[in-house]
């Protein structure tokens, strides 16, 4: 191995731009951007969540938190609400048809997963995955 190619970083940012490519071809139809659907899968796991906690969780500017939730909006696939905890507050909740939408495009979703990781057979996906996670929750921690 030469050049870039030699530093993995540069290999997991170009891997990150390349599924960033395809899920947005896939979401384009829709008019959302694979920010807004990280976003619908993170809801899809809580119960509600406030703007900054969404913020820390998806590691997204607030700024862009408040566009996104917004977008989501405009289309019915989320809704800010009072928070139980704190009127003054509000969460940010996927609705039913946000949950469809997930519903709706959990194959597609599957098949774009499937075609980037297409070189690797079923245990190196599965290897990979766990060596990921494993790098990804020592950084929230």
């Amino acid at each position: 191995m030469r050049g870039l190619h030699a530093d993995t970083g540069y290999l997991l940012y170009r891997l990150g731009l390349r599924s960033g490519q395809l899920f947005n071809a896939f979401l384009q139809e829709s008019g959302l951007r694979l920010r807004h659907y990280a976003l619908l899968r993170f809801l899809a796991t809580i119960e509600g969540a406030l703007q900054r906690e969404l913020s820390a969780r998806l590691g997204y500017d607030p700024s862009a938190i408040v566009g996104l939730v917004d977008d989501l909006e405009k289309l019915g696939f989320a809704e800010r609400r009072p928070s139980p905890d704190d009127r003054r507050s509000r969460i940010v909740v996927l609705t039913d048809e946000g949950r469809a939408f997930l519903r709706d495009t959990d194959e597609t979703g599957l098949r774009v997963t499937q075609d980037l990781l297409e070189p690797l057979g079923p245990a190196e996906r599965e290897t990979l995955h766990a060596l990921l996670l494993r790098i990804a929750e020592a950084g929230l921690a």
